[in-house]
Formats: C-alpha cells, structure tokens, sequence
C-alpha cells in the first residue's frame, strides 16, 4: 500500500468516501479496520483527530512507525471489529463525529457488534461512511442472495489469500437500519472505462 495507498484506493475508492465523510477541521473520526495507517493519517493532515484501529497487532505496529508524523493526531490500538467489548473501550472523552471504513465491511465476518458500538460512540446525527466490494456484483458461486465466505486475493503476490464475506445490499443495511441509522448518501463505483460497478460507498447517519 506504501504511504499513499494503491491506485484503486486512491481512484477509486478515495474521492466519494471523502465527499460523503466531509471532514471538518477539529472532527474527532474513527478509522476501522486502518491497516498501515495511511488513511489515519490524510484524515490527520485534513485536520481530524484520529482514533485507530485493526485487528493484527502486527499491523498496528507497522502503523505506528511508518506514521510516527502524526501520532499526535493518530491514536492506533489493537481491536476486534466483531468484539462489542473491545470497540466500546474505543470511547473517547467526547463522542466521535465520524468512522470510516475503507474496503473493510466485506472482510468483517459480524457486522452486527460494529454497528451496535457505533451507534453508542457516535454523536447525535454522526456518520459512519463505509466502502465495500458491490454485493450484487462480487458474489461467489454465482449466488448473490446466500451470504457466504470465500478465499480471495486483495492484492497480487500477498502471502496468504484472505476471508472475503458476501452479503447481500439488504443484509447489510438492515443491520444499520436495527441499531438506529438511516442511508443518506450512497454511490456505486466502476473501474475506469467499465460499465459495471465493482465497489458501494455508502453513508450511514446516526437518528
């Protein structure tokens, strides 16, 4: 990923996850699931105070030190995103404003815990903007309607191929819908100079 991220994070997946995070000078945000902290960081030099987390300690690490620039506006920690008690501890001495996940909701196998805490450390009105691989054109086996998992590679040339977790538009958003939040900003992205969309970028706000 590098310090700037890849090109399909950049292209892609960048520009209308920060139109629909809109982040604002002084804005307390969450980064799930950050990896190496690249994100964490651009939200940092936007003006953001940071908190974030993923679930290798190996990861953290690595972040820690390729960002060491910015841990005075980046706090990373260890976390499980299916853990409601680990996420809670997350709480800082003022609500959060917003979260974000980058290409994470279909790598998370519960995403029942993760809305739950959300919606208990977001502020009134709070936002959480999450990208995901498009449910109705990504699906294995060719099933979109039974959630599944499957072994995929998100990169070329990674060590291991990892757990990728179909579900369907309507699981995901009527997880949302349970814990409290409403759909008011939602875009379907393809790759350059294709007609069918390969990613979701959806914002979700606190009732």
């Amino acid at each position: 990923m590098g310090d700037a991220s890849n090109d399909f994070h950049r292209n892609l997946v960048r520009p209308r996850t920060e139109e629909l995070l809109d982040v604002q000078a002084g804005e307390l945000i969450l980064d799930i699931a950050c990896g190496n902290g690249n994100y964490s960081k651009k939200l940092a030099e936007m003006g953001a105070k940071v908190v974030a987390f993923d679930y290798s300690f190996k990861m953290i690490e690595l972040a820690k030190k390729r960002q060491k620039t910015v841990l005075d506006k980046v706090a990373f920690h260890v976390c499980d995103a299916t853990k409601f008690e680990e996420l809670i501890k997350l709480k800082q001495e003022r609500p959060f404003d917003k979260a974000v996940a980058k290409m994470a909701i279909m790598d998370i196998s519960d995403l029942d815990p993760l809305f739950k805490a959300l919606h208990s450390l977001l502020r009134p009105d709070g936002i959480f903007v999450g990208a995901t691989r498009h449910p109705c054109f990504t699906f294995p086996n060719g099933d979109d309607f039974t959630n599944s998992m499957e072994k995929g590679e998100a990169i070329q040339g990674q060590p291991a191929l990892q757990n990728y977790y179909h579900r369907t538009i309507a699981d995901i958003f009527n997880v949302a819908f349970h814990y409290g939040f409403v759909v008011d900003g939602f875009y379907e992205v393809p790759f350059k100079e294709r007609a069918t969309p390969i990613i979701i970028i959806v914002r979700f706000r606190k009732k």
